[in-house]
């Protein structure tokens, strides 16, 4: 989406060249791929872990962190083979969404009119708040430190990056079209002369 974005306010009159279905299908196959490949080493290495004092993660879900901590086997290779993949699998993503973005915000800035403005970064906001949403919780659950304090703050936290992003996506997405945005307006509407009628 940061490259879409990026195309459609830095190169506008490229982008129907550029963004084609090809592409669209290149860009979400690399996305797939780097997840499946991600997941497949993850799993490798928890089939070499024993589980042998408790079947019981203090987790929403299996998340792989959670596996290592109640594993009775020596974790300290799989916890580090495991942050170096989520680095290298995770950073360059989030560097070209940052780097998209900057170029994007370059762009807006010289934009002369106001109006102008707006209108390219209302094609990329909602994006932002999504992605905002799911590097901002993720950076919390795994940069923050490991302590009795934090541990129900990271399940909360962990939540966010997981299942509001695909949640909210078709609202924040939806929300560009003027047709949802009248009907949201008007039940807003409806709600609001009820509850001063009552």
């Amino acid at each position: 989406m940061s490259y879409d974005r990026f195309l459609a306010i830095c190169k506008p009159l490229y982008y129907a060249t550029l963004m084609n279905g090809k592409l669209c299908i290149q860009l979400a196959s690399c996305s797939w791929i780097n997840s499946i490949v991600l997941f497949s080493i993850c799993l490798v290495l928890m089939w070499q872990l024993r589980y042998c004092v408790s079947n019981e993660i203090d987790h929403f879900f299996c998340e792989v962190l959670s596996l290592v901590k109640i594993s009775c086997s020596d974790t300290s290779l799989v916890k580090c083979v495991i942050l170096i993949l989520a680095f290298v699998f995770s950073f360059p993503p989030f560097l070209l969404t940052v780097i998209s973005y900057i170029y994007i915000i370059v762009a807006i800035f010289k934009i002369p009119s106001t109006t102008g403005k707006q209108k390219a970064f209302s094609t990329c906001s909602s994006h932002v708040i999504v992605v905002s949403l799911f590097y901002g919780s993720l950076i919390i659950v795994y940069m923050t430190p490991n302590t009795e304090a934090m541990r129900d703050l990271n399940k909360i936290f962990s939540l966010f990056y997981t299942v509001l992003p695909p949640l909210i996506n078709p609202l924040v997405y939806s929300l560009r079209n003027k047709d949802v945005k009248e009907s949201l307006r008007k039940a807003t509407g409806k709600i609001l002369e009820g509850h001063f009628l009552s």
